[in-house]
């Protein structure tokens, strides 16, 4: 037991820092990254650093920050650039979204969900508003159908119910959850089984769902909605979190810019069957800034970066066989037993050279997953629900439970990176679990 904790230990202290970071190589080529997302997590972790110099630039910048430094530029000259710096949130330049609702984006953009959320929360119990005030405090606004909407108000009526009755018991009936969204039904990626299983499941949690509905303006204290028979609803609300869409950032609206005749899409970059940009051969691009038939989640992401890794292993492969060649070929011999071995080698090298042509990206789905909620319900005390939609053979499995639940937790898990980031996430979980979530706005 002793050594298992031990060899537990070391493991976790392997990918606890960067390590020793080698020294520029000038024989070598340099491959610059941007970005920080799940493509480029993933074509690092199968990147050869013996065959590239290798740069990443995160190209994100806290704009809540406090502290600001002194701006500065400078040029990194690179051999291969991987463009990866994913997408902004997407407004449709609906009046008031910038300014009143809160994004689900960033780190940050959490962190101040969860401040709104709290301030509400406080706000409301203090003694002496009017009722009707309380109950706008207390009606929380999920725009969007997706995964991270449908997720997101699981957790928030899981907070309700597991630490709210607690906390504030006065308010705990009193919360609305409210998810809009302007297509016909939430989680338009799944199944017709498993978007009325989350329909109902939501139903009987008295979450609202209001499909058909369209945000026409976000204000301080309410959303003004366009409802399915096109009248307009001036709806009173404490807080409105925004997850509904993405759309390309300025930089990459700039580089497209560039390349006017190749970069016509303006949903995002255009690429090739081997994710190269279209117009500029050494640059490829993955994940959100892309304009592919793909949709912009993190397993497609991944896949992409584990696949430029093989690309950028190819062309390296190849790069040696080229200067092979060329050393072959400056050779001055004498002889024709020797000019005869050489000429053998020329061809052999060549013909190696030849059968290096990367294989297009084809992206393989492994199956969406998203949780649900924790029913308090009598009648399923103590179940935590999910669901996924999994290929199988020629068709898919639709499922939904607390085994389903089990299985999405544990797929999370394997998608991490190290083992020391795995058990720092199981440990949350079962500390969540154990003494509930923070409720401090700090």
């Amino acid at each position: 037991m002793f050594g298992g904790a031990v060899g537990f230990y070391f493991l976790t202290q392997c990918n606890q820092t960067p390590g020793l970071q080698t020294p520029f190589n000038p024989e070598k080529k340099t491959v610059v990254v941007l970005g920080s997302g799940w493509g480029v997590t993933s074509l690092l972790l199968m990147l050869d650093t013996k065959e590239y110099n290798v740069v990443v630039r995160a190209n994100k910048q806290d704009d809540n920050s406090k502290i600001k430094g002194a701006t500065s530029s400078t040029s990194i000259k690179y051999d291969y650039l991987v463009y990866a710096v994913g997408s902004k949130v997407q407004t449709f330049n609906i009046p008031g979204v910038k300014e009143h609702a809160v994004f689900m984006k960033e780190l940050q953009d959490a962190e101040q969900m969860q401040h709104r959320f709290m301030g509400c929360l406080e706000t409301a119990a203090f003694p002496g508003p009017l009722p009707e005030e309380v109950d706008r405090l207390l009606h929380m606004v999920v725009i969007g159908s997706g995964p991270t909407s449908v997720e997101l108000s699981g957790e928030l009526h899981d907070f309700l119910e597991d630490n709210l009755k607690s906390w504030y018991p006065e308010l705990a009936g009193k919360v609305k959850i409210t998810l809009v969204e302007v297509l016909p039904s939430v989680l338009p990626m799944f199944s017709k089984q498993l978007i009325s299983y989350t329909e109902s499941t939501f139903k009987e949690s008295k979450i609202d769902i209001l499909t058909k509905t369209m945000v026409k303006e976000v204000k301080e204290r309410s959303i003004v909605l366009q409802m399915p028979d096109k009248s307009i609803k001036e709806v009173p609300c404490g807080l409105v979190i925004w997850a509904a869409g993405n759309k390309g950032s300025k930089i990459t609206q700039d580089l497209m810019a560039k390349l006017p005749a190749d970069q016509t899409n303006r949903r995002g970059i255009m690429v090739d069957d081997n994710l190269c940009m279209q117009g500029a051969e050494d640059i490829f691009s993955i994940g959100d800034c892309t304009a592919t038939s793909y949709a912009p989640t993190a397993q497609v992401a991944s896949q992409q970066g584990a696949y430029l890794a093989q690309v950028l292993h190819q062309l390296a492969q190849k790069d040696g066989l080229e200067k092979e060649l060329k050393k072959l070929e400056s050779l001055d011999v004498e002889g024709d037993e020797e000019m005869a071995r050489v000429q053998k080698e020329i061809a052999v090298t060549r013909s190696k050279i030849s059968k290096i042509q990367p294989k297009p990206f084809h992206y393989s789905h492994q199956g969406t997953l998203a949780y649900i909620l924790f029913i308090t319900s009598p009648a399923y005390i103590g179940s935590e629900k999910a669901i996924a939609d999994l290929p199988f053979m020629n068709g898919n499995i639709a499922s939904g439970g607390v085994a389903t639940f089990l299985f999405w937790r544990s797929a999370y898990l394997s998608t991490l990176f190290s083992l020391r980031n795995r058990t720092l996430v199981a440990t949350d979980w079962l500390k969540v679990k154990l003494f509930g979530r923070d409720v401090s706005r700090e």
